[in-house]
């Protein structure tokens, strides 16, 4: 981190107790956390150049290990929290993980409505367990829509029909290529989705788009997908993609991206 996140190290480089905390590297687009941003600090390792990307990151920390030597795991989680807020001085680009207890239902439609990611509800009695744990969840929140398939790629391991879906949108005369999904799927849906697309299989890609997957298969863009997915990114690919359905209620040609409306 220490040549990848060299503004992360100044903020922790203060006088205090010896701590071993959890926490996250975020990077903001506009008001929201954005991986995709991120992603222009990820894999560079010249302190400077780190610097003069211009994308701020910010450590947000939200929970301790060990405070001085002891090990605090076993504490319940609200104590953890406590003592990480007393230990570390927390502002810039160091930040404390706030929470809130109760209401959770209320609070996660809150959240998805404001275009966050998603929540992590804890259990508050809950120790440090670096496993999964039923007592800690993660809720996510996805953007929905309909997109078009144009091909697929081959099943690997155990998986039978397809591996993932390759999906797009109209843009003009163009489909533009938006990604592949591979999760969403069940025996039953492989075996249906499958079907369907050995009947629409043709030679040449329907997509406008200069880097495909190799080895694909591709069909005549006639089939629409419902598609979840947490965000878009810069280059118009799907983050997250998982399959909904098919629908049957709107033609292929009449699927575009969906922005919002501001």
């Amino acid at each position: 981190m220490d040549r990848s996140y060299p503004e992360l190290v100044d903020a922790l480089s203060v006088d205090g107790p010896d701590v071993v905390a959890d926490g996250e590297i975020v990077a903001f687009k506009g008001g929201q956390t954005s991986f995709e941003r991120l992603q222009g600090r990820i894999g560079i390792r010249d302190p400077e150049r780190a610097r003069n990307t211009g994308i701020a990151v910010f450590l947000y920390l939200f929970d301790v290990l060990s405070v001085d030597g002891r090990d605090v795991r076993d504490e319940p989680l609200r104590q953890r929290k406590r003592e990480l807020k007393d230990a570390i001085k927390f502002g810039g680009h160091l930040r404390f993980s706030t929470h809130r207890v109760g209401d959770g239902e209320t609070y996660f439609e809150h959240a998805c409505k404001q275009g966050w990611e998603g929540l992590v509800a804890k259990r508050a009695d809950s120790p440090y367990r670096s496993s999964r744990s039923r007592d800690w969840l993660k809720l996510k929140c996805s953007h929905e829509q309909e997109l078009v398939i144009g091909g697929w790629t081959d099943p690997k391991g155990s998986r039978e029909r397809f591996g993932a879906l390759l999906v797009g949108y109209w843009e003009g005369d163009r489909l533009r290529y938006a990604g592949k999904v591979g999760t969403g799927f069940d025996g039953a849906t492989l075996e249906r989705v499958g079907k369907q697309l050995d009947r629409l299989e043709r030679k040449d890609p329907p997509f406008d788009a200069a880097k495909l997957p190799s080895g694909a298969h591709w069909v005549k863009p006639e089939l629409v997908a419902q598609i979840a997915f947490t965000e878009w990114t810069r280059d118009g690919k799907l983050r997250h993609p998982r399959y909904l359905g098919l629908r049957t209620d709107k033609a292929a040609r009449e699927v575009v991206r969906e922005r919002p409306v501001s």
